[in-house]
């Protein structure tokens, strides 16, 4: 029990939190810009980890990857332009889908809530 307490502190202390934050504002704005994928943001962001701890470091990354695999959801529903190449099966839905509704709201966070495919 001592362990999973252990562990538990190491990855909800306040600087991992906002690391995972920011990774993930990070990755929906690479994201949703079409032709920059999650590895490529992942790439990109990795010399910024060298300074870091093990831990923080490895969260940002996983950050990063998330969001871009959101961000590119959000061009694919909006403007039928997918983000990054695992969005394009979310155009083909997505976009059809956004006319029918006042609000992009819904579309978007079914895409957030089912987006367990990229896990």
């Amino acid at each position: 029990m001592d362990q999973i307490l252990e562990v538990l502190s190491l990855f909800l202390s306040v600087e991992n939190i906002l690391m995972i934050a920011l990774g993930v504002v990070i990755g929906v704005v690479i994201g949703a810009i079409p032709g920059l994928t999650a590895t490529m943001a992942v790439a990109l962001a990795l010399p910024f980890t060298f300074g870091m701890e093990p831990v923080t470091a490895i969260l940002l990354l996983v950050g990063i990857y998330k969001g871009c695999m959101y961000g590119g959801s959000i061009t694919a529903i909006l403007i039928r332009t997918p983000g990054s190449p695992a969005s394009a099966s979310t155009l083909l839905d997505g976009y059809p889908m956004a006319p029918q509704e006042p609000s992009h709201g819904i579309d978007i966070t079914q895409c957030v809530l089912s987006d367990s495919k990229y896990s």
